[in-house]
């Protein structure tokens, strides 16, 4: 019973840290949705070759370059969300801008196949085997553990996943309900229609949206890929449709949802793993998205949508 406390807050460090990154995923999905109303599927994707070009450009500088470690971290992140960046924007322009007139059957069918090719692309380039990722953050803090109890283990890795993450939010709140994109982005969230008669360019918006959502995508990649140590090409698949299952409990189209529903979902996944079965974490996150579209089907923080006449 003594062990009870220490082990819940082990197993809430970790899902807070893997739901950080849902989070960071998810706000790629409910921003696309938000503004055009389709599901980008290739955005897991997008946090793949986010992680990929993190892992490239560390073997460029070199783990014994003699750079401070804070400082190959942060070229890391940056050359990651430049590509990313690039990648998000022709993700836009090729699978997405040519169909915004078509049933949304036919964007997600687009996307399906942008996400195959992407994985097929990294796989030709980089090979489909796992690939290790140095450890540049070793270490961890420790607690309790006292007369041999239970110890409570707080990496630093993880502790740098859950900080940037928290920086990014409060970030791209600001800039949301601040800067002059962020106003012409709620506006065409509003309404796209009456946006563009107002004189936006919605198109710069939604490329705008896809850019800064691949941005944030490729952060958790790289964050994810030295916390775990190892990535492969198909990684994304699944990250990618755990992040839209938490997009949608949070409330699709909600940023502040999307938070929600990956911290939610990184929890709720780590208890499971903790005290049922790590078999049973995937049924235990889908069975949770089938729980509230059941009895929320707009998500927590999501409001019905109104049709506009």
């Amino acid at each position: 019973m003594s062990d009870l406390l220490p082990q819940l807050i082990q197993q809430l460090f970790n899902g807070l840290s893997l739901g950080a990154i849902y989070a960071l995923i998810a706000i790629g999905y409910t921003m696309v949705y938000g503004i055009i109303g389709m599901i980008n599927f290739a955005h897991g994707d997008i946090y793949m070759i986010g992680a990929y070009v993190g892992l490239v450009t560390l073997s460029a500088v070199g783990v014994q370059s003699g750079l401070p470690v804070w400082l190959v971290i942060a070229l890391m992140l940056a050359v990651a969300v430049a590509v990313t960046g690039v990648y998000g924007f022709v993700v836009e322009q090729v699978a997405y801008k040519p169909l915004r007139g078509s049933p949304r059957l036919v964007a997600l069918i687009s996307a399906i196949g942008m996400s195959i090719f992407l994985q097929n692309w990294v796989a030709l380039g980089q090979g489909a085997r796992d690939m290790a990722v140095p450890s540049l953050i070793p270490g961890a803090m420790r607690f309790g553990g006292e007369g041999g109890g239970f110890e409570v283990f707080v990496p630093y890795s993880r502790v740098l996943i859950i900080l940037v993450t928290v920086l990014l939010m409060i970030a791209l709140t600001l800039y949301i309900k601040h800067s002059r994109m962020g106003r012409a982005s709620r506006a065409c969230a509003q309404d796209m229609h009456m946006a563009n008669l107002l004189g936006i360019d919605t198109n710069r918006v939604v490329s705008f949206t896809f850019i800064l959502g691949a941005m944030l995508a490729a952060v958790g990649g790289v964050l994810i890929a030295l916390a775990v140590g190892k990535l492969n090409p198909f990684i994304g698949f699944l990250a990618g449709i755990k992040a839209f299952t938490a997009a949608v409990l949070g409330g699709i189209g909600s940023i502040p949802g999307a938070m929600l529903g990956g911290v939610i979902l990184g929890v709720a996944e780590t208890f499971a793993a903790a005290y049922i079965s790590s078999e049973y974490k995937d049924i235990v996150a889908f069975g949770l998205l089938v729980l509230i579209l059941l009895l929320r089907p707009t998500g927590l923080l999501g409001k019905p949508e109104v049709e506009k006449v």
